[in-house]
């Protein structure tokens, strides 16, 4: 029991380091600054739903996905350790990654692009849910989905209260936040990559 918690701890801590809600709310703020309350509601819940449908899709399709190209969950975890570290590590030098690009255009609906995607449901966050829900079988498909549900809503109350939030932290505390979940993020992404070259090892001896 006391593994399944940690395991737990380690799922919310990587989904929350990676979408990080504090950044993303400024990213949200920033995007929508121009719409009224009710539709920077109806967009932040909009963004959301897709993001949670999206990663829902990953994690239950995982193993299929593996079959269907040949793919091993070794080598998702060293590929998606790579480019988890690579979000973290852009994030630890104060810069925005570019796997989770805010740049948008009027014409596209900013709850799908670039508020799902890639903001919230980018390639990092995709890859650490496959890994994630394929590495435990059912019990790490629905320990996936929930603790991604409960980021997706606290991240929703995050948006709702966009204004309110930055206006409290300020840019100084923002920066902190960012920095500190990019180095959470490069842990883990090196961690990832630690366990997948590890089994590939013992496989070939």
């Amino acid at each position: 029991m006391e593994n399944f918690y940690e395991h737990l701890i380690t799922v919310f801590l990587g989904f929350f380091a990676i979408m990080n809600p504090i950044a993303n709310t400024a990213a949200f703020d920033g995007l929508t600054s121009t719409k009224g309350p009710k539709q920077q509601k109806k967009i932040a819940i909009k963004a959301l739903v897709v993001t949670f449908c999206i990663i829902v899709v990953f994690s239950l399709l995982g193993k299929a996905i593996f079959h269907l190209f040949g793919i091993t969950i070794d080598a998702l975890r060293i590929a998606g350790g790579i480019l988890v570290f690579l979000v973290g590590y852009h994030m630890l030098n104060g810069a925005g990654s570019h796997l989770h690009s805010a740049e948008s255009d009027d014409d596209i609906d900013l709850a799908v692009s670039p508020l799902a995607v890639p903001l919230l449901a980018g390639p990092g966050t995709i890859a650490t849910a496959m890994n994630y829900s394929a590495a435990g079988g059912f019990t790490g498909i629905v320990t996936t989905v929930s603790v991604f549900g409960l980021l997706c809503l606290i991240t929703l109350i995050c948006f709702v209260f966009s204004a309110k939030i930055l206006n409290v932290i300020g840019q100084s505390g923002l920066s902190i936040v960012t920095r500190l979940m990019g180095l959470i993020l490069t842990v883990i992404g090196t961690q990832m990559v630690i366990h997948g070259i590890t089994a590939v090892i013992s496989t070939l001896t």
